[in-house]
C-alpha cells in the first residue's frame, strides 16, 4: 500500500509537471494562423465592443477618451516588477492576464499586481489556444486558472482573455465557440482596440507609436510582460503614459472602463485552499523533477562505471584464476547437507555428491522434515552417507550440527535442493592450498531452466551473481557463499562461532563474519553445482524476499567493518557499500526510473527516451554475452532479456523494496522451505571404463569397497586427476547422464564417529542433543 501510494504520487506530480511544462503552448504571436471560417460569430460580437459576454452574445467598450493598458503572459520575476515599477511611478493602474503556471512559480508578484490595485485577469492555465482545444481541456484550463489566483491572492475574478486572441472582427467560428463556453462558466472575455505588437520588438518608438489611440474612442491596448526580452516594452511606458496623460486621456482597469462593479471577489475558503494545494503541488512537481533529473543522471553514470568496472574485473579474473593455488588439495571433505522437506530432490543431491572425484563423507541434516526425507535417505543404504535427525530448528541450527558431526577439517555446505557435478568438491577445496583463504564460493546453476521464469534466473544467476562474485573475488571483499555450493575451513567456522541464526541469511552473515576475522573468501568458477530455481512468481518472490531481507540484517550486523582495517575493512568500504549502492538503493530507485521513462515517452521526446532504453539493454545484452561466455554457456537464453525488463526487474525491485519497509519496521521471518518440483536427476549414462581407485589411507581414511561400483567413478584423492598440473583440473569432466552405483565410503580408521566438539556453536540443550548423543 505504501509503495502503491508514493508511486500513484509520483505519477500525479510527473502527470502535472508534464501537462504543465511540456504541453505549455509556446507558439509564438507572429506564426501566421490558418484561415478558418466565421460565419457562426454573431454580428454584434463581430463589430461590438472588446469585452464580451459570451452566453448572451453582448458587447460593451470603454470610455471615450479612456485607455486601459492590458500585459499578458505574466507574470515573470524579471520584467513584470518593472512594469509594475513604472506604472507606480507614474500613478495608473493596468489589467495583467496572467498564466496559471506562471502564477503558481511567482505568487507573490500575482499578490503584488492585486495589492497595488491593479486588476488580475486569466490568460489560461498552460497558455493554450481555447479555440482548437476541447471543451473539457478549456473548462480545466480555467478551473485551474482560477484556483491558482485564489491561493496566491485570496481574490477570482471572472475577466479572461485567450491567448492569440486580438480583436472582434478576428474572431472565428473555433475562437466564438470558446467564448461562448467561457460566458457560460462566467467568465467575460476581454479582447483588444490596440496591439502594440512589442512582442515582435520593433523599437520603443514604434511600439508607442502603436499604442497611442487615433480618435477619441476608449482603447484596450495589449501589451506583454512576459515571453521573452520585454525592455522595449518598460522604455515605452515611460514614454506612452506621460504622453497621453498630458493629450487629457484617461488610463482606467478594464473593469472602469466599462463600467462594471468590482470585478475581483474575495475567494471562498475552499477555492482558496485548493488553490494554494495547487500552487504547492505545481512547485514540488517542480523540484522532485529537478531531483529526479539529477538522480537518474548519477544512477545512469554509476551503473555505467559498474559495468566497466565488472567488465574489467572478470577479464583480470579469469588470468587470476589460470595459476594454481599451490599443491593439489586432496584431503577428504565433509559435506554437510541442511534439509527440511527435501524429498523431491534429496536422492539426486546425495548420490551426485557420491560420485564426486574427491573423498568425501555425506552428512544430511533432517531438521524435522515431515515428509519423510530423512526416511529416504536412509533407505538408500549407501556407504558414507550418514543422517542426523533433530527437531525443527532452523537451517542455521542444521548446519551447526553438521559442522559438529563432521569428520574433516574442510568442509562443503550444500543445499538439499542441488547436485554438485563429479569435479565439483575438488575444484571447491583447491584454494584451500592457500592458508589464508578461509572460505569458497562455488559456481551455483540453475537446472530447470524451461520457460520464461527458469530463463531469467538463470540469465540473472551467469549475468549477475557470477560477474558480481568475479568482481568481489578481485576486490578481496566477497559478501556471500552461496548455501548452495560453498566450502570453509572448519577451524575458520569454529572462530567466527559457527553459523549465526540472528539473520535470515545465513550464508551472507557467516560469510561476512569471516572475513571481519581476516580470512579471504575467493571465488572458484569451475566448481559448478545445479540447484532447482523457484518456478512460479510467488515462489520466486518468497525465496527473493528471504534472501534480500536476509543481506539487509547481515549488513547492518556487520556495519562496523566500514571503520575496520585489513581484511574487515576491505569488506565493509568496498563489499558494503556496493551492496548498499546496487542492491538496495539503485533497486529503489528503479520504480522511479519506469514511471520517468513513460514520463519521457509522453510528454518529452520519445525517440531519445527510446535510444536509451535501447541503449542500456544493449549494455546488459554484452554483459550477457562475455558472462555466458566465461561460464560456457550457450548465450540463446539472452533473446529474452527483453522481456525480463518489464516483469522480472519489477518483481525483484518490490522484493527490495518490501524488504526495505520490512526492516524498517523491524519484523522477523522464519527459515522458509521452498517449493521443490523434483526437476534434479542422477547421472544416467556410464563411461566406457572407470579408473581405478585411489587410496586414502594417507589421510587417515580408508576406502569401503561397495558392490557395483566399478559402473561409476571413484574418488581420487591421493594424486591428482589426469592433466592437473597442465590446466588445474580443466580436463572435460562427465556431465550428468551416467549412473555412478553405490559409491565407496571413506571412514576413520580409528572411531566411527568423533567426539562433539567443545565449542559453542553446538548446544548443550535443545533440539537436536539427543539426536547427538544418540548418533555419538
Amino acid at each position: 500500500m505504501l509503495l502503491t501510494t508514493l508511486v500513484l504520487t509520483l505519477s500525479a506530480a510527473l502527470l502535472l509537471q508534464g501537462y504543465t511544462q511540456h504541453l505549455f503552448d509556446r507558439t509564438p504571436d507572429a506564426t501566421p494562423r490558418e484561415p478558418a471560417t466565421a460565419t457562426s460569430v454573431p454580428a454584434a460580437v463581430g463589430s461590438g465592443g472588446p469585452v464580451i459576454e459570451g452566453s448572451s452574445a453582448r458587447t460593451t467598450a470603454p470610455a471615450a477618451r479612456t485607455v486601459s493598458l492590458t500585459f499578458d503572459d505574466g507574470p515573470d520575476p524579471v520584467w513584470t516588477p518593472k512594469v509594475l515599477d513604472v506604472l507606480r511611478r507614474h500613478g495608473v493602474h493596468a489589467t495583467f492576464f496572467t498564466v496559471g503556471t506562471r502564477v503558481a512559480e511567482n505568487p507573490g508578484l500575482a499578490r503584488r499586481i492585486v495589492a497595488e490595485g491593479h486588476q488580475i485577469g486569466l490568460h489560461s492555465f498552460t497558455h493554450t489556444d481555447l479555440g482548437s482545444a476541447s471543451p473539457w481541456r478549456r473548462t480545466f484550463e480555467l478551473r485551474q486558472s482560477q484556483l491558482v489566483v485564489a491561493g496566491a491572492t485570496g481574490v477570482t475574478t471572472p475577466l479572461l482573455r485567450p491567448p492569440y486572441s486580438s480583436t472582434n472582427r478576428a474572431l472565428t467560428d473555433a475562437d466564438w465557440d470558446a467564448v461562448a463556453q467561457a460566458g457560460r462558466e462566467g467568465y467575460l472575455t476581454v479582447l483588444t482596440t490596440r496591439d502594440s505588437q512589442d512582442w515582435r520588438r520593433p523599437g520603443v518608438d514604434r511600439i508607442v507609436a502603436n499604442s497611442t489611440p487615433a480618435g477619441r474612442s476608449g482603447q484596450i491596448v495589449l501589451l506583454h510582460d512576459a515571453g521573452g526580452d520585454r525592455a522595449q516594452t518598460v522604455a515605452a511606458l515611460d514614454l506612452l503614459v506621460p504622453r497621453l496623460k498630458k493629450a487629457g486621456w484617461r488610463f482606467t482597469t478594464v473593469g472602469e472602463a466599462v463600467s462594471l462593479p468590482r470585478t475581483e471577489r474575495p475567494a471562498t475558503t475552499a477555492h482558496a485552499w485548493q488553490g494554494s494545494a495547487l500552487i504547492a503541488a505545481l512547485r514540488t512537481s517542480d523540484w522532485v523533477l529537478d531531483g529526479l533529473s539529477w538522480l537518474l543522471w548519477a544512477a545512469g553514470a554509476i551503473s555505467a562505471l559498474r559495468a566497466v568496472a565488472v567488465f574489467v574485473a572478470a577479464r583480470r579474473h579469469v588470468r587470476m584464476r589460470r595459476k594454481p593455488w599451490g599443491p593439489p588439495v586432496t584431503e577428504p571433505v565433509s559435506v554437510i547437507v541442511p534439509a527440511y522437506n527435501e524429498s523431491a530432490g534429496i536422492e539426486a543431491a546425495v548420490r551426485s555428491l557420491l560420485a564426486s572425484d574427491h573423498p568425501v563423507e555425506v552428512i544430511v541434516v533432517d531438521d524435522g522434515s515431515t515428509d519423510g526425507t530423512a526416511d529416504i535417505v536412509e533407505a538408500l543404504r549407501l556407504p558414507g552417507v550418514r543422517v542426523i535427525r533433530q527437531e525443527n530448528a532452523g537451517k542455521p541450527a542444521a548446519l551447526n550440527t553438521g559442522i559438529a558431526a563432521a569428520s574433516c577439517d574442510l568442509l562443503v555446505m550444500v543445499d538439499g535442493d542441488t547436485v554438485f557435478e563429479p569435479d565439483a568438491v575438488r575444484m571447491i577445496v583447491q584454494p584451500f592450498a592457500d592458508p589464508r583463504v578461509g572460505a569458497v564460493s562455488g559456481n551455483a546453476k540453475v537446472v530447470n531452466r524451461g520457460g520464461l521464469l527458469g530463463r531469467w534466473q538463470h540469465i540473472e544467476y551467469v549475468v549477475g551473481f557470477n560477474l558480481d562474485r568475479r568482481l568481489f573475488d578481485l576486490a578481496e571483499c566477497m559478501p556471500t557463499v552461496p548455501g548452495a555450493v560453498g566450502a570453509f575451513r572448519r577451524d575458520a567456522l569454529l572462530r567466527v562461532g559457527g553459523v549465526s541464526e540472528i539473520t535470515l541469511a545465513e550464508d551472507t552473515d557467516l560469510t561476512m563474519a569471516l572475513c571481519r576475522d581476516g580470512w579471504r573468501v575467493v571465488y572458484e568458477e569451475r566448481a559448478k553445482a545445479w540447484t532447482e530455481a523457484p518456478a512460479s512468481l510467488g515462489a520466486l518472490w518468497k525465496q527473493r524476499y528471504r534472501w534480500c531481507y536476509g543481506t539487509l540484517q547481515a549488513m547492518w550486523k556487520h556495519r562496523g567493518a566500514l571503520v575496520q582495517r585489513g581484511q574487515a575493512g576491505k569488506l565493509g568500504r568496498r563489499g558494503l557499500v556496493y551492496l548498499l549502492m546496487f542492491q538496495v538503493l539503485l533497486p529503489l530507485l528503479a520504480p522511479v526510473v519506469d514511471v520517468f521513462a513513460v514520463y519521457g515517452l509522453v510528454f518529452l521526446d520519445p525517440v531519445r527516451i527510446v535510444g536509451l532504453w535501447t541503449a542500456f539493454l544493449l549494455l546488459q545484452v554484452l554483459m550477457g554475452l562475455y558472462a555466458f561466455r566465461l561460464d560456457g554457456e550457450r548465450p540463446g537464453p539472452l533473446w529474452s532479456l527483453p522481456l525480463q525488463q518489464f516483469v522480472y526487474r519489477q518483481l525483484m525491485y518490490l522484493v527490495v523494496i518490501q524488504s526495505v519497509f520490512t526492516a524498517i519496521a523491524g519484523s522477523r521471518l522464519r527459515w522458509q522451505r521452498m517449493e521443490r518440483y523434483g526437476s534434479l536427476s542422477v547421472p544416467v549414462a556410464a563411461p566406457a571404463e572407470a579408473p581405478a581407485p585411489v587410496p586414502v589411507a594417507a589421510h587417515g581414511y580408508e576406502a569401503v569397497p561397495a558392490s557395483g561400483y566399478g559402473q561409476g567413478y571413484e574418488a581420487q584423492a591421493a594424486d591428482p586427476a589426469p592433466g592437473f598440473d597442465e590446466a588445474y583440473g580443466s580436463q572435460p569432466a562427465p556431465r550428468f547422464g551416467y549412473d555412478p552405483g553405490p559409491a565407496p565410503a571413506y571412514r576413520p580408521r580409528q572411531a566411527p564417529y568423533p567426539a562433539a566438539p567443545q565449542s559453542h556453536i553446538w548446544p548443550s540443550e535443545g533440539p537436536g542433543r539427543d539426536q547427538w548423543d544418540e548418533h555419538r
